[in-house]
């Protein structure tokens, strides 16, 4: 299946505007999107919250089907939440860690999910261990299963990809040590999804997290998680509203025994809509067409940029993605990205890879995220808009 360009950009329109190459940050949404959360809006607008959402309740339901085929998933096993760090907290602080419990992560870990990592050690008294990188950037696999060997580990925590490189971690060799070690593994899938080919069956994670705003191709203020039936039960939700449990007016609640446990009532109803539709619309297109063209266009990127002097791309990893890094000599990267707008050719810094756990470079990177509908006459300009070194 191919892609046709054309049309996609037709439904895009951003693309008639700028070149947009941060969709690491934030994706152009397509049409349809644009839509399904306007007209929603507007039906709240027109007949009240409430009524719109038992007016479009059978939208609003598909959002859990659409985006359960995308990764491979059951509807019963998706939560909406309001963005990727959101879901990623409420799985993490589900777990019940206990003195001395071991999480395993990776050097190039987002910070946020660092921080997490930190308080749970204050406040559980558990321990935070950093699995080395091999000699290709990737999650050593051998340092990884030497240590699910040692055991004590409560749970396995990495990104599939990191927000500042182009590095794709071996996500379902990782799974398979999990599953042999019977040790949780959370994946935070923020910038794979929609860009690349996410199947949670062939992957062996228990829970991922993700958002709409990225690769998606969905509104801002929404995401999901992914929550493994199996494990469900033996999770709690650090928050609990009557979505994700049922009040016994006796004075007990009973949680919800299916992913939804995750949710809270009140949430961004358009928005659950919309990304919905953004889900489907990356299924339809096809998302093994998606990944090629993703791949091809960062590969196209990086070579042009290897050819340009005084660049250095700092992409990690045999298969790169569609996020392309590089540095500048004499320039910085807020220069870089600056330089760019003025442009009007969108592009976003990114620290490196010490931004969780990691060794710190000495410089910010200039982070260029292609999607699909990037055009290879975009790239050119990017590369002709830079500036040129000393």
């Amino acid at each position: 299946m191919s892609i046709d360009i054309a049309r996609v950009r037709a439904e895009t329109p951003g693309c008639a505007h700028v070149v947009h190459l941060n969709n690491a940050g934030s994706a152009l949404p397509a049409q349809p999107v644009l839509d399904a959360v306007a007209d929603h809006l507007r039906l709240e607008a027109e007949s009240g919250g409430y009524e719109a959402e038992d007016l479009n309740a059978d939208r609003i339901a598909a959002f859990y089907p659409a985006v359960a085929a995308l990764i491979g998933a059951r509807p019963d096993e998706i939560a909406y939440v309001e963005n990727a760090t959101r879901a990623w907290d409420l799985a993490f602080y589900a777990v019940p860690f206990a003195p001395g419990d071991r999480i395993l992560t990776t050097t190039s870990e987002y910070a946020s999910n660092a921080i997490a990592y930190r308080h749970a050690a204050d406040t559980h008294g558990a321990r935070v261990e950093v699995v080395p990188d091999g000699p290709d950037g990737l999650v050593s696999l051998d340092a990884l299963a030497a240590e699910l060997a040692r055991g004590g580990v409560r749970l396995v925590s990495l990104n599939h990809v990191p927000t500042h490189n182009g590095l794709v971690n071996p996500v379902a060799e990782v799974g398979k040590l999990c599953r042999a070690a019977g040790v949780l593994f959370l994946l935070d899938a923020c910038q794979s999804v929609g860009q690349i080919a996410v199947d949670v069956a062939e992957i062996g994670c228990d829970l991922l997290s993700a958002t709409g705003r990225k690769f998606l191709r969905g509104p801002r203020g929404t995401g999901f998680l992914y929550a493994r039936r199996e494990i469900v039960p033996t999770l709690v939700p650090p928050l609990i509203d009557l979505q994700a449990a049922r009040w016994d007016p006796a004075g007990s609640f009973a949680l919800r025994e299916d992913a939804r446990r995750f949710e809270t009532w009140e949430r961004f109803v358009a928005g659950q809509v919309g990304l919905g539709v953004a889900a489907r619309y990356a299924a339809d297109l096809g998302i093994a067409a998606v990944e090629e063209r993703v791949r091809a266009l960062g590969a196209g990127l990086r070579a042009r940029l290897a050819d340009r002097p005084g660049v250095t791309v700092r992409d990690r990893g045999p298969n790169p993605c569609g996020i392309v890094t590089f540095t500048i000599d004499g320039h910085e990267a807020t220069e870089v990205r600056d330089t760019l707008r003025a442009a009007r050719i969108n592009v976003s810094v990114a620290v490196p890879s010490g931004h969780g756990y990691g060794t710190a470079t000495a410089r910010d990177v200039v982070r260029a995220s292609v999607h699909y509908y990037n055009t290879e006459d975009e790239l050119d300009a990017l590369v002709g808009a830079l500036p040129v070194t000393a």
